[in-house]
């Protein structure tokens, strides 16, 4: 592996960098010509976080089952903290047996796997595996809500209070197209495993109860699955108030894709008017991400118990364009201090890593000090002393 030393020997040790792992063109409002129905819509490219058309995105309305996306990335986030696992059963509660509304009939005491309720919630958008699981997972549903508000304020979706976890009609249960976006590109890009689920067209569960043992067929109720060649999910919704919404997913050329409706009048609709977005983003976005293995960058470390510091890159590069530009043109400069004093903290910014483009400066990632290196006091020194006149 190639070695850096100093790079760019230009900066001094009081700049700081500001760097960020994505960038991307500016985002446009969206365009009349694509003929969106709905009143509230946005498009998203999933790694970068860039909006690529919008329209009123932060228009607060009710979401309906679309809500059960935040429900999905709680659930695997319970699944990476190893708090809840696959083959774990649920038992669903007489509560959660009562929702109504899009369901697959669990009874009052009747058990499923993990794995079987996320199917039932990404397939068939089922309210009451949706509350059997935020029991599960909090206890009550109550409780589950206030993370999903937590997580929400986290992600930064400020257009967003939810009220219930399956997105049954709540005075009050509001969200925004851009943080349905948020809360999408989360759940697809930590976990892109939510995908072996919401490309499920048909599957069938096994009901076992007082009753005795049967099968219930699972409908995905996303039908861009099988009308758009590259969806990939993710969540549709309905309801009264909240007409006809879906988060819709797709991934082509290496590029995913986040499109989203809301309140559109009718479920042709949405599907319409989220194919014109995700038609238009692969019409019009490209996409550079630095994959490539790094070169290592040290900087001589004055004062301390070792000579130098190893760097390390703070996240991969990617960047967005919308504009046709030649993304094989990129150019990468490495910039470092020219030296450090002891005590370096591990994760201090040492230098970075900068794009360019045409001649500017489309962003960067910061390198940082992949360790401690301690101030060096009088054993430290005597001991080196006493390693020289070994030698």
């Amino acid at each position: 592996m190639k070695k850096i030393l100093a790079l760019m020997l230009t900066l001094s040790l009081c700049l700081t960098f500001p760097g960020a792992a994505v960038t991307a063109a500016e985002a446009v409002p969206a365009e009349d010509s694509l003929g969106i129905t709905a009143p509230s819509a946005i498009l998203m490219e999933a790694s970068t976080g860039t909006v690529v058309l919008e329209k009123n995105a932060h228009e607060q309305l009710p979401p309906a089952s679309v809500t059960k996306i935040m429900t999905l990335l709680l659930i695997f986030d319970s699944l990476s903290q190893g708090k809840i696992h696959m083959e774990d059963s649920v038992t669903t509660s007489a509560y959660a047996a009562s929702m109504g509304g899009s369901q697959v009939f669990l009874e009052e005491g009747e058990t499923q796997s993990v794995e079987t309720m996320i199917k039932c919630i990404a397939v068939a958008s089922a309210n009451d595996a949706s509350v059997a699981m935020a029991e599960h997972i909090a206890g009550t549903e109550s409780l589950f809500v206030d993370m999903m508000n937590q997580r929400a304020r986290e992600l930064g979706m400020e257009d967003t209070h939810f009220i219930n976890c399956c997105g049954l009609d709540t005075e009050g249960h509001l969200t925004s197209a851009y943080d349905i976006a948020l809360m999408s590109r989360e759940l697809i890009t930590k976990y892109p495993q939510i995908h072996t689920y919401s490309t499920i067209w048909m599957e069938n569960i096994t009901h076992s109860t007082k009753r005795g043992t049967e099968e219930f067929g699972l409908t995905n109720t996303n039908k861009l699955i099988r009308q758009y060649p590259y969806a990939t999910g993710l969540k549709t919704g309905s309801t009264s108030q909240a007409k006809y919404c879906v988060s819709a997913t797709a991934e082509k050329d290496g590029i995913e894709l986040i499109a989203v409706i809301m309140a559109a009048p009718d479920p042709a609709g949405r599907f319409a008017d989220a194919t014109a977005l995700l038609n238009y983003g692969y019409a019009k976005c490209s996409l550079y991400q630095d994959m490539e293995e790094q070169p290592l960058v040290t900087v001589p470390v004055e004062g301390g118990v070792f000579e130098e510091v190893r760097g390390r890159y703070d996240g991969t590069f990617s960047y967005l364009s919308t504009t046709g530009e030649d993304l094989t043109a990129v150019e990468k400069k490495w910039y470092a201090m020219e030296r450090l004093e002891a005590p370096v903290n591990e994760g201090q910014e040492i230098g970075k890593l900068t794009y360019i483009l045409n001649g500017e400066e489309i962003g960067n990632i910061p390198i940082l000090a992949a360790e401690t290196v301690e101030k060096a006091g009088y054993v430290h020194y005597l001991g080196r002393a006493f390693e020289s006149l070994m030698l």
